[in-house]
């Protein structure tokens, strides 16, 4: 499905889109490496930097979720709170009185959270948490697949059904503006719609990983799904964890002037677990992947960033866009804001989008993350649990 005009510029009209009720930016920030194990006073400056321009510029929708904290403690599944905390002090230190951000964070499904008045009671703490009087999205992170005791052979039913009830309690109460799911496949993302219509509520989004190199695995069918139902769809991981940005093969377009840009997009804060899946994808192994990785998708990004005068990194978001889905870049400098800014504005055309997808598809690979940081599956403190988007 190809949402994109050729190549037309959106001249005289900010580029947004719609959640639900609400407007947004067609580019949002994701805020799940705003934290770190050790808050320097350094690093706390370039994220408030961020914020003020994301305010300043009108595009200020931020995307959290209660169990974002230091990356250590979110890996485990620890530090609650600690991301949304975060971002009210940033939002408070920059914002203008008359000027509203919009905000997205998520519920946790988690074994001792087994009524509706669960998902009420978190949502209430989470907007204490960021300081506001209702939240725009309220999500649910992944589907009710904690289940820490069955590997004893011990099992519970779901609780997918329960929290929808606790959503529509969030909403009719007034504490959200919106709902939406992460994680779901078409199937449950109809049978949570159809759930919800019947209380009255309707399905705002359902946020997926979902790249240029990570349509497979039911993320396209379920893209298309959401466009088919009027469920606005989010995308998490679109860059790949940095891979559709060129910086592990080096392919950062050449005659950028933005120095600021080049540098963010050049660093990095993975660990080596994560880098070493990265250069696998990046560059081959010759066995799962084949010798030179990505490059072959690099040049022909790199080709049509050079014609439009586009990063490598703006055209992978700008193919999300395209394919109707709000592409949710993490960010951590101003840089990297303004770099993913510059994939607003314009389309990709059709041409350029058929290009893209034979490209990507004669890869012979998918994109399912990288470390402990997987496209399907979330370790949860006592293991992993996957899912799949069917």
């Amino acid at each position: 499905m190809f949402l994109g005009g050729e190549s037309k510029k959106l001249i005289g009209k900010a580029d947004t889109t719609k959640i639900g009720t609400t407007t947004v930016p067609s580019v949002g920030i994701g805020t799940i490496s705003w934290s770190s194990d050790s808050l320097t006073q350094l690093q706390n400056l370039e994220l408030q930097s961020l914020v003020n321009t994301a305010c300043q510029k009108n595009v200020a929708f931020f995307d959290t979720a209660e169990r974002y904290g230091s990356n250590v403690k979110t890996a485990m599944g620890l530090g609650w709170g600690e991301t949304e905390r975060l971002t009210r002090k940033l939002l408070a230190n920059s914002l203008p009185d008359e000027q509203k951000p919009i905000i997205a964070t998520k519920f946790t499904p988690s074994p001792w959270r087994t009524d509706p008045k669960s998902v009420v009671e978190a949502c209430k703490q989470s907007m204490k948490r960021l300081g506001v009087e209702q939240i725009d999205l309220y999500q649910l992170h992944m589907p009710d697949i904690v289940k820490p005791f069955r590997a004893f052979g011990i099992s519970s039913q779901p609780l997918d059904e329960v929290y929808w009830e606790g959503l529509a309690q969030c909403y009719h109460e007034g504490l959200v503006a919106n709902v939406g799911v992460s994680n779901y496949g078409p199937t449950l993302l109809a049978r949570c719609q159809e759930a919800l219509g019947k209380r009255g509520v309707p399905l705002a989004s359902n946020q997926i990983a979902y790249s240029l190199i990570g349509r497979q695995n039911g993320a396209q069918e379920t893209i298309d799904k959401c466009n088919e139902l009027g469920i606005k769809a989010l995308a998490a991981f679109p860059f790949a964890m940095g891979i559709l940005t060129g910086k592990y093969t080096n392919t950062v377009l050449a005659d950028t002037d933005d120095m600021d840009t080049l540098t963010s997009l050049a660093t990095s804060r993975k660990t080596s677990l994560e880098i070493r899946d990265l250069t696998r994808y990046a560059k081959g192994d010759g066995k799962t992947i084949p010798v030179g990785g990505i490059q072959p998708l690099m040049d022909v990004m790199q080709k049509i960033g050079k014609k439009r005068r586009k990063t490598i990194a703006q055209v992978a978001l700008n193919y999300i866009i395209c394919k109707g889905a709000i592409p949710i870049p993490g960010a951590r400098t101003q840089a990297q804001l303004r770099d993913n800014l510059g994939a607003m504005g314009w389309r990709l055309s059709s041409t350029e989008i058929r290009l893209l997808e034979n490209e990507a598809d004669r890869l012979g690979f998918a994109f399912e993350g990288a470390g402990f940081k997987r496209t399907s599956e979330k370790f949860v403190g006592y293991g992993v649990e996957k899912w799949r988007l069917d």
